[in-house]
């Protein structure tokens, strides 16, 4: 019998190949063309790939090299430098977003418990699409993109308290306190573990597996370096792609920057166009087209309403004009981590199915004719996510 995993890698290179052909062709970025490839053969359309949890894991490795070749771009010097721009402009994004969607969850209405969950989660954006974005156009160190990826980071942590404070709105609010002091000191014992420790002992062991003169023994340390401190993040309950930032950041202050950063590209390309298949193969689009009013009406909120904040903020904070309107329509969209945070206020009871479906565009149980996948992430912020890289590249 033959391999049924083989055949989908084979189906999913065969139609990579392709559908990047084509976008290359007529002068399209490939994250549309991965998009494409997970909507057409994603089990919501031809059905010829499963929607198989291995396979999301698979991908998740791609945002974490993606992070890693970003950290690489950051000395740690830098990174103090930035720390205005990390806990100043990204405290104030995450706050004031969840703030603002709790005042019209309130005007709807819905419960406060309600809003400050729709409010964390529509505070996140894509880390994957915007950092990947703006790298293809070389803006990673421009001021915007300073901005989004500073921003972004601090998104990344504000992920952890967001995970403590959801389950404590649907229990007693007497152990919120605790548990976010909890959180929050596992969170700051290991950042400083890694930069305080890792600094000093990175540049002599790369050094000593550079003596050894193997290609391949510089390779295996490397993933070990990058997947060994994304692990420790991750067991300490921040994000996989904060430990690969933090090894890159790492990194970029010993001599092998320039080898590593060359190393890593061709496969974190490639890992990188599977996360975004896997985006594509949630793409529902009769759901879509079912709830398109409401789906428009939602992304036009998000759009404004979120777009908006962050132009005040870097406004008021003495970015020029063009700067801060660069910014927002990077930063204007609903990203992954978001989904994250939906799955477990699912889980809670925190989000009746009436706000999910205009959110979300996905189905509610119990589901009728089709399989329920309910139980999945939603794609929707795809189509936004295509059209804020697009407005952005016209500014």
């Amino acid at each position: 019998m033959p391999d049924h995993s083989l055949l989908t890698v084979v189906v999913l290179l065969a139609a990579a190949v392709l559908t990047v052909a084509m976008a290359r062709k007529v002068r399209l970025p490939p994250i549309i063309s991965y998009l494409l490839v997970g909507m057409l053969l994603g089990p919501h359309a031809l059905a010829l790939v499963p929607d198989e949890e291995r396979m999301r894991h698979l991908a998740e490795f791609g945002v974490v090299f993606l992070m890693f070749s970003i950290g690489l771009e950051f000395s740690l010097a830098q990174f103090i430098r930035m720390r205005r721009l990390v806990f100043g402009l990204g405290s104030a994004q995450v706050v004031l977003t969840v703030l603002a969607f709790l005042g019209v969850a309130l005007l709807i209405p819905l419960s406060w418990r309600t809003g400050v969950v729709l409010g964390g989660i529509l505070a996140m954006s894509s880390t994957a699409m915007v950092v990947r974005a703006l790298a293809e156009r070389l803006e990673t160190q421009s001021r915007h993109g300073r901005i989004a990826i500073s921003v972004l980071l601090f998104q990344d942590l504000a992920v952890i308290p967001l995970l403590i404070l959801i389950p404590a709105l649907a229990g007693s609010p007497k152990a919120l306190p605790h548990d976010l002091a909890i959180a929050g000191g596992k969170a700051v014992l290991a950042l400083l573990l890694l930069v305080v420790l890792g600094r000093p002992l990175v540049s002599p062991w790369f050094e000593w597996v550079a003596a050894r003169k193997s290609n391949e023994l510089f390779m295996l340390n490397l993933l070990l370096v990058t997947l060994g401190l994304a692990w420790i993040t991750e067991a300490a309950g921040l994000s996989l792609a904060l430990g690969a930032f933090i090894a890159g950041m790492l990194l970029a202050e010993t001599a092998y920057r320039y080898q590593v950063e060359a190393d890593i590209a061709s496969f974190r390309d490639i890992l990188l166009g599977l996360f975004f298949v896997t985006i594509g193969m949630m793409v529902d689009v009769p759901v879509l087209i079912e709830y398109l009013p409401w789906v428009l009406l939602v992304l036009a909120l998000i759009f404004f309403l979120k777009g908006g904040l962050v132009w005040i903020i870097c406004r008021v904070t003495g970015f020029e004009n063009g700067v801060a309107l660069r910014s927002a329509v990077v930063l204007a969209q609903a990203g992954e981590f978001g989904f994250v945070l939906i799955s477990l206020a699912s889980q809670k009871n925190l989000l009746p199915p009436g706000v999910l479906q205009p959110v979300l565009g996905r189905c509610s149980c119990p589901c009728s004719s089709r399989r329920c996948w309910c139980s999945t992430t939603e794609p929707l912020h795809v189509s936004w996510l295509r059209v804020t890289a697009t407005a952005d590249s016209r500014l």
